[in-house]
């Protein structure tokens, strides 16, 4: 695969899967026979070792009772930070810089309440236009929160074409006016890939703080957040990570702001010294793990442990490596193959500007999904017209992806979407 041409046969795929280092990470994970999986930027498949995780977990409550938070395997008094410890390399952080608690929204009301703090004129929020909405809904409720009306406090900056935001547009935002900038580090529906570096060295030039949401980056990207000071970041852990359904959240927070009192302060936000002292006063834990704010959930926890030993044994440098070579696989098979049936591909195109899936347009995009669904692949569909493609380094062989474009083939040419009602499912 060279200068954009692709040699548009299976076996030609199966080469690939033969000098790929991470095929025998297929075995791990549960794949459907006769299926391809492309939804993992959406939530990731289960590898074969979480339930182990899960029983070990049961066990230790089922045999130590009360004594489990100090004794067995995971003593869940610190498991919180054991994990924080072992996804601290994925980001670049120091171990104590990351705590895993918590769920997305609820880390980025904390994250907002310790750091915003507005003063005089300096107000103002920036934002984007097409983060995902939860992240918009809580920061308009921590202006209101504080008295201001979001439609003025909120600066949301504009996307000239709906799919990408220029950094340029950011940066000329980053007025006098502003406190606090909150961004996705990838955008969940193009997979625009953020200059994380360039844009928190603009807002620090300015005297503003800057956070970032890593949900459709951790675990596909490197980031070097505290090389490149980084003032906060969260991010879920059941896309790339793999932790399943609702497992829990993460944050970060650069060890320059230890010291600040929570914004939120909660029983698990104190020093794990003191926190049995059961005083009124809190002493906070003076790492990440003060940002927490109620006990662990421990048994959602458990499944992750054994997806954060599975990238202990890969460096996530070697991962992005991987991910970038199977999505211009991707787009070379899709231009060469479906060029004249009305696709777009609509995520950057640059290595360093794309994220881990493929944003692929079309006006008949749920339909489709739906034709893809019967064909046993399952994509994810976003709105207005995207088909979400993630080939995830650890289970999405090249194979998957060249069986996908020639059924997408198949899907246009037959006209099997025109079978399906033109409107989303509940979850899509």
């Amino acid at each position: 695969m060279t200068n954009g041409t692709v040699q548009v046969t299976n076996d030609y795929a199966l080469q690939l899967d033969n000098l790929d280092e991470f095929k025998d990470y297929r075995n791990e994970f549960y794949l459907n026979p006769g299926s391809i999986y492309l939804d993992g930027n959406s939530l990731g498949l289960m590898n074969k070792h979480s339930e182990n995780k899960v029983s070990e977990i049961l066990n230790d409550w089922k045999t130590l009772g009360i004594d489990g938070w100090t004794q067995g395997t995971y003593p869940w008094f610190f498991i919180s930070e054991r994990l924080g410890e072992m996804m601290a390399p994925l980001v670049g952080a120091e171990a104590k810089e990351v705590i895993v608690t918590g769920s997305t929204t609820v880390n980025l009301h904390q994250l907002v309440a310790t750091f915003y703090k507005p003063e005089g004129k300096r107000t103002k929020i920036i934002a984007d236009e097409l983060t995902f909405p939860s992240d918009i809904y809580a920061l308009k409720s921590q202006l209101m929160l504080h008295g201001y009306d979001p439609e003025e406090h909120l600066i949301r900056v504009k996307s000239g074409d709906g799919r990408f935001i220029e950094e340029d547009d950011i940066i000329k935002e980053m007025t006098d006016e502003v406190a606090l900038i909150v961004l996705p580090t990838v955008l969940y529906r193009s997979g625009q890939l953020f200059d994380i570096q360039r844009l928190t060295a603009e807002a620090h030039k300015r005297g503003i703080l800057i956070g970032f949401d890593g949900c459709h980056s951790v675990g596909a990207i490197p980031h070097y957040f505290s090389q490149w000071d980084v003032d906060f970041g969260f991010w879920c852990t059941y896309k790339y990570l793999n932790g399943g359904p609702g497992s829990v959240a993460a944050l970060y927070v650069n060890k320059k702001h230890f010291g600040r009192h929570p914004g939120l302060a909660g029983w698990y936000s104190s020093n794990k010294n003191k926190q049995f002292d059961m005083e009124h006063t809190l002493v906070p834990e003076e790492t990440a793990g003060a940002f927490q704010i109620g006990t662990p959930h421990v048994l959602s926890l458990a499944p992750l442990i054994s997806s954060l030993e599975m990238f202990a044994k890969v460096s996530i440098e070697n991962i992005r490596k991987n991910s970038l070579s199977k999505t211009q696989y991707f787009m070379d098979l899709i231009k060469e193959e479906l060029s004249n049936m009305g696709f777009t591909i609509g995520n950057p195109l640059e290595d360093e500007r794309r994220g881990g899936h493929i944003c692929l347009e079309h006006e008949e995009a749920i339909r489709i999904c739906k034709a893809l669904k019967e064909n046993q692949i399952t994509p994810d569909f976003r709105a207005p017209n995207i088909i979400r493609l993630a080939p995830i380094a650890f289970y999405t062989s090249y194979e998957d992806i060249f069986k996908t474009v020639q059924i997408l083939k198949k899907i246009m040419l037959d006209k099997q979407y025109e079978k399906y009602e033109n409107k989303r499912g509940v979850v899509s």
